[in-house]
């Protein structure tokens, strides 16, 4: 009986990005635990941020990506109406209008965003899989720019940079050409102007500061100045867990979310770094091969968009810690504390699980 029931609840699971995931979280919580001064509260909240995030993964992993695509336009329309919601009725905390309350329970509808632009950009495709022309992905790429705007205007330029990143990669996959690919980075170029317009004041502050940002030490270039440092200090095999002296000492600011890999490198050094790497990239192997082995097109293109984008999610972090890229405020995954990306990255791998698992089902029957 016991063996039945272990079978049922494990049997969407893949084996591999499990034991990755749940061996990469650990890293996490010990991580958490020294960068937030060894507070045990903040270890037992990101906990049960897991637990749920991996229960909901668990959850989505049981779903058919036939349905998946069924629900797909409903899921954007809902997600773009609250988006709307939070632009005319949203909560304002720092500067920021980003939270819909929604009687008992206040959401961030951005984040759902990051799963239903490329869910539904995957159904658009496979709707047009026989006759795809170059308007197709003119519409696509408005129908992506709709949320992408509506967030950036709330602003979050982080999270934004995240959806478009979603939507585009399906787009890529899609078969978008290489000639509308340079029309399309030679109008981004002229329309720069335009974009730098948009910004708000501290987001063009942060682009200026990754050019020199001893411009501002103490100011808008402080972040990157001690990521550095913290980063630097590490070595080849760190300082040891709980020894950073940049975290420590509180020099290092947000060390528990956007900034946390500084304090991991500082503590474990290069060494250290590789092995973290080194999970990531065997996460995003595993997705690539689910991605390439998928049964239809929309789970092809939903995977594979799943897939770049947690690559994304990765890339922009380091480089925002290592000063290759600005600061814009995207977390680390599975590393950084707070549930709400926790989720939406956990969401995606248990899409991909079923994506994996329906296609052995197809593949065998």
């Amino acid at each position: 009986m016991i063996d039945r029931l272990k079978y049922y609840f494990l049997r969407s699971l893949d084996p591999f990005l499990t034991a990755t995931i749940l061996f990469t979280c650990f890293i996490g919580l010990f991580v958490i635990y020294s960068a937030s001064g060894q507070s045990l509260d903040k270890v037992a909240n990101q906990f049960i941020n897991m637990t749920v995030a991996l229960t909901l993964m668990w959850g989505v992993s049981n779903i058919s990506p036939n349905l998946m695509e069924r629900l797909a336009l409903p899921t954007f329309l809902i997600a773009l109406t609250l988006l709307i919601g939070v632009a005319l009725f949203g909560e304002i905390s720092h500067g920021a209008r980003r939270w819909l309350h929604l009687g008992i329970v206040r959401i961030q509808p951005s984040e759902l965003m990051k799963i239903a632009a490329p869910m539904m950009l995957a159904w658009y495709f496979a709707r047009r899989e026989e006759n795809l022309r170059s308007r197709d992905y003119f519409v696509a790429f408005i129908l992506l720019m709709m949320p992408v705007a509506l967030v950036m205007k709330q602003p979050d330029l982080g999270t934004s940079l995240i959806i478009f990143a979603a939507g585009f990669f399906v787009i890529f996959l899609a078969g978008l050409s290489s000639r509308l690919l340079i029309s399309a980075g030679i109008l981004a170029a002229v329309l720069m102007p335009i974009f730098w317009g948009m910004l708000h004041d501290y987001q063009r502050r942060r682009i200026e500061i990754l050019l020199d940002p001893y411009q501002d030490p103490l100011g808008a270039g402080y972040h990157t100045i001690q990521a550095s440092i913290a980063l630097g200090s590490g070595g080849l095999f760190g300082k040891g867990w709980l020894n950073g002296t940049q975290s420590q000492l509180d020099f290092l600011p947000e060390r528990t979310t956007d900034f946390i890999f500084a304090v991991y490198g500082e503590e474990f050094g290069l060494i250290g770094n590789l092995l973290l790497l080194g999970l990531f990239a065997l996460l995003i192997f595993r997705s690539y091969i689910i991605a390439s082995r998928a049964h239809n097109v929309f789970s092809r293109l939903l995977a594979g968009s799943i897939c770049l984008t947690f690559f994304t999610y990765v890339f922009i972090n380091i480089g925002m810690v290592s000063g290759i890229l600005p600061v814009v405020g995207v977390p680390l995954p599975f590393i950084s504390y707070g549930g709400t990306s926790l989720v939406t990255v956990l969401l995606g791998f248990g899409i991909l699980m079923s994506i994996h698992r329906h296609k052995s089902l197809v593949a065998s029957s």
